[in-house]
């Protein structure tokens, strides 16, 4: 299995293809697995694509310091100082960037600090803001603790993070995640900096973030783009896998050309 130590935590990574460079980033419940259907037609396309479990997700070293650090306001910054070191040692200088919920935060707040990097980002089912604390929300949005989930679902974090951690890892997220040492959530600020082509790619079901919140991303970005996925809830790279990659790959064919000089 591939690791690379970064800041003396080994995270774990996979390259799949050759071609343009095609970054992947997770959700805050997940690792590198939730895109098993969504990778390999990208690189059919002509995508060399990069995932990796960021610090303390799937097979990546947390560290006894995790649980303090998710919570912290070191954590987006962070992700993206980890994600710029992993990116240096594997030889990725530009590239196309797709984010997951929180892997949509990652996308941004990485797009923003590092401009001549990145050549397009596409967010799915990330939050925008929020009007109550993460914790409040959290508590709406996920009422019962691992021992109560579906044990198909209990199946799976399972295999992506590990039996001695997966129960662990989800109370954690289901109390805490998405705090970043902040409170209340609210990345509009942020959007005006990102410069690159952006597509917002949201469902019109989820059973967390309103639409609505996707069309506030498209308002606030300079480049944005709206794509909405009718009869799809929040996981829309699980729910509707063949629609998710050919938006993606719908809005990269727009750009690619832009992005060659």
């Amino acid at each position: 299995m591939p690791f690379e130590t970064i800041n003396r935590r080994r995270l774990y990574y996979e390259i799949h293809g050759k071609g343009e460079p095609l970054v992947l980033l997770h959700h805050g419940f997940g690792c590198t697995r939730i895109w098993e259907e969504i990778f390999p037609p990208l690189v059919d396309a002509g995508y060399q694509v990069l995932m990796f479990d960021r610090r303390g997700y799937g097979r990546s070293q947390g560290g006894d310091d995790f649980p303090a650090f998710f919570v912290s306001d070191r954590f987006r910054k962070e992700n993206v100082q980890e994600m710029a070191l992993l990116l240096d040692r594997l030889d990725f200088k530009r590239f196309h960037v797709v984010g997951q919920c929180e892997g949509g935060v990652v996308a941004l707040d990485f797009a923003a600090a590092n401009p001549e990097r990145v050549k397009t980002v596409a967010l799915s089912s990330t939050l925008c803001y929020s009007e109550k604390t993460i914790p409040e929300r959290n508590q709406k949005d996920f009422p019962k603790p691992f021992r109560e989930l579906d044990p198909k679902l209990q199946k799976k974090l399972i295999s992506w993070h590990g039996e001695g951690y997966a129960e662990s890892f989800f109370n954690q997220f289901r109390d805490k995640g998405g705090s970043y040492g902040t409170g209340i959530f609210d990345i509009r600020p942020l959007l005006p900096s990102v410069s690159c082509p952006t597509l917002v790619l949201y469902p019109d079901r989820s059973g967390l973030f309103e639409v609505e919140q996707g069309v506030t991303f498209y308002r606030h970005l300079p480049h944005g783009e709206l794509a909405v996925l009718p009869m799809c809830g929040h996981n829309t790279y699980e729910q509707q896998p063949e629609e998710y990659v050919h938006v993606i790959l719908g809005f990269l064919s727009r750009h690619t050309a832009d992005t060659h000089h």
